[in-house]
């Protein structure tokens, strides 16, 4: 996969994940974070009992993008082993993924909703797994995901290693962290901040009028390249 050496918080969370220590990491999109949570916990599987039913690894995540690309890292990372990877998302049909959970897989890769979906019909269960991550913890939190993870944990053993990762440690995420972990090793790195030389402002604007701020600011001739996110592709036909 062209890895040749790990990445900073791979370096600091890879050790502790290998001991099955709880880990709680801050780190962007970008930074390895996903093999960092992936390679200890895939070595832990292949040395631990195979014979075990059901799925022994759970990670959860907030979008069906992102369970899609953790899913595909996950198949790559365990070609040539046994072990098996699902991925559970809304937005499509149940019955492949149905299959796919009654065949068994050893690492399940799912959003809130649609697993606690096929929990409710049981499809999946979890009582030998081991391992448990938290992706993204803060969009989850963002997206009110919470009662739906409280709902999952609820059917998770006690007995497990959890590793929570985040790009951002607001309260609610160490108040997370401290309701679902025991005595975790924390790690940092890479935490957003502005380059130098980079001017942020912010214009506190309701909704409806910031289609009329944006071309105001472009009116203005000030600036001569721009790139602007949206949340939607609705929105962005509407202001082309």
């Amino acid at each position: 996969m062209g890895f040749e050496r790990p990445t900073p918080i791979q370096i600091q969370a890879i050790p502790p994940a290998l001991q099955g220590r709880d880990v709680v990491g801050c780190a962007q999109t970008g930074t390895g974070k996903t093999a960092a949570f992936l390679l200890p916990s895939l070595n832990a599987l292949l040395n631990s009992n195979g014979a075990a039913k059901g799925s022994r690894m759970l990670i959860l995540v907030p979008t069906r993008e992102l369970a899609l690309q953790v899913g595909d890292h996950a198949q790559q990372l365990a070609r040539k082993t046994p072990l098996k990877v699902a991925v559970i998302y809304g937005g499509v049909g149940m019955r492949e993924q149905e299959r796919a959970l009654r065949a068994g897989v050893d690492v399940v890769v799912a959003t809130p909703g649609r697993l606690l979906d096929h929990m409710g019909r049981n499809h999946v269960r979890f009582d030998h797994l081991s391992i448990l991550v938290l992706d993204e913890a803060d969009r989850m939190l963002d997206m009110g995901f919470l009662p739906d993870i409280r709902r999952v944990l609820r059917a998770l053993p006690t007995q497990r290693q959890t590793m929570l990762f985040s790009a951002t440690m607001p309260p609610h995420i160490l108040a997370l962290a401290r309701e679902v972990q025991r005595d975790p090793v924390k790690v940092e790195v890479a935490v957003a901040r502005p380059p130098e030389g980079i001017d942020q402002k912010l214009y506190p604007v309701p909704k409806h009028l910031k289609l009329k701020l944006l071309l105001s600011l472009f009116d203005r001739g000030e600036m001569t390249s721009v790139l602007v996110f949206t949340r939607t592709s609705t929105a962005r036909i509407a202001w082309r």
